[in-house]
C-alpha cells in the first residue's frame, strides 16, 4: 500500500491530535498509522501520520497547499512525503569499505528502499565495489589541498543526479560550513562512539590501552560542528580484555554497519523529526 506521510511539530497545547485528525478525516483520508510525542521539558509536540495514498482526490500540490493553509494558524512546522517516490542517495567514501558494502548490499536486496545513482570518493580504492553493483564511481581527489574545488565538483554531481540525501560512509574529509548548510538535515554521518575521548587515526589502539569495556557507534546528521549534529541512531557492544586492537576494530566495524543502516532506513522511511540539535525518531512499524 502506498502512503502519504506527514511529519508535524509545533508548540504543545491541548486539542492538537483532535484538530489534525479531524482535518484529515474531513478531507476523506483514512489514517493508517499515527504516532505522537509530547516533550514536556521543551513544551513541544511531534506527530507522524500515515494516510492512504488511494484516498488522494486532488493533485499533490493541492494537498500541500491546503494543509499549509490549515497549518498556518496552528503554527505547525511540517513535511509531506509520498512513499511511491524512491529517495536518491549519494554515498561518499574514502578507503574504508565496510559501511559502503553494507549499504549497497542492503539496497540491492531491497532492504533499503532507495536508489543509489553514484558513489563519490577522494580515493580510487573502492571502485571495485561500485563495479560489482554497477553503480557509477567518481574519483574526485583533493589536488594541492584545494578542497573548495573538490567540493564544487561534488556539488555539481549531486545536482546532476537529483540527489535527496548524502551518506558519509566513512568519508574521512571535513565538509565546509557552506556545504553542510546547503544540505542541512540531508547528510548522514557515522563514526565510532569513542569521541571525544579518543580522537585521531588509531582510536582502537588507544581504547585497547585504556581497557575500554564497550564499543559503540553513532550516526547523526552532519552539522557545522564536527561530529556534533543531531543523533539519529546509536548502539554499543560489551567487550573485554581478551580482544586485541584489531579485534576491537572488527567489533567496531560491525556496530558501525548496523547503526548507519538503521539511521539511513529511519530517514528513508520519514521517521525522523529534527528540533534544535536533537531528533525525535519514531519507531518502525512491526
Amino acid at each position: 500500500m502506498q502512503k502519504i506521510i506527514f511529519l508535524i511539530q509545533c508548540k504543545d497545547r491541548k486539542g492538537l491530535l483532535a484538530a489534525i485528525s479531524q482535518y484529515f478525516y474531513s478531507g476523506g483520508f483514512n489514517i493508517l498509522h499515527c504516532q505522537q510525542h509530547s516533550d514536556t521539558r521543551e513544551g513541544r509536540y511531534y506527530m507522524r501520520v500515515e494516510l492512504d495514498l488511494n484516498d488522494l482526490k486532488t493533485t499533490r500540490k493541492e494537498l500541500r497547499d491546503r494543509f499549509a493553509a490549515f497549518a498556518l494558524p496552528l503554527e505547525l512546522t511540517w513535511e509531506c512525503h509520498f512513499t511511491d517516490y524512491r529517495s536518491r542517495i549519494a554515498i561518499l567514501v574514502s578507503k574504508t569499505s565496510h559501511c559502503l558494502y553494507d549499504l549497497v548490499s542492503r539496497q540491492h536486496e531491497g532492504d533499503l528502499a532507495c536508489d543509489i545513482p553514484l558513489i563519490i570518493s577522494n580515493h580510487p580504492d573502492l571502485e571495485h565495489i561500485a563495479e560489482q553493483f554497477r553503480i557509477p564511481y567518481y574519483h574526485l581527489p583533493i589536488n594541492d589541498g584545494d578542497k573548495a574545488q573538490q567540493e564544487a565538483q561534488i556539488g555539481s554531481l549531486l545536482r546532476k543526479h537529483d540527489i535527496d540525501v548524502i551518506v558519509l560512509a566513512r568519508y574521512m574529509q571535513i565538509l565546509s560550513a557552506d556545504f553542510v548548510r546547503d544540505w542541512n538535515g540531508r547528510i548522514i554521518n557515522i563514526h565510532h562512539a569513542f569521541l571525544p575521548a579518543f580522537q585521531g587515526a588509531n582510536p582502537y589502539l588507544r581504547a585497547y590501552e585504556r581497557g575500554v569495556k564497550m564499543i559503540g557507534a553513532t550516526a547523526h546528521y552532519a552539522s557545522q560542528d564536527l561530529d556534533q549534529g543531531p543523533i539519529i541512531e546509536q548502539d554499543v557492544v560489551r567487550v573485554n580484555h581478551e580482544l586485541s586492537p584489531d579485534g576491537l576494530k572488527h567489533v567496531g566495524k560491525d556496530v558501525e554497519r548496523q547503526v548507519l543502516s538503521r539511521a539511513v532506513q529511519a530517514h528513508l522511511e520519514h521517521r525522523v523529526i529534527i528540533y534544535k540539535n536533537r531528533t525525535i525518531v519514531f519507531s518502525a512499524e512491526r
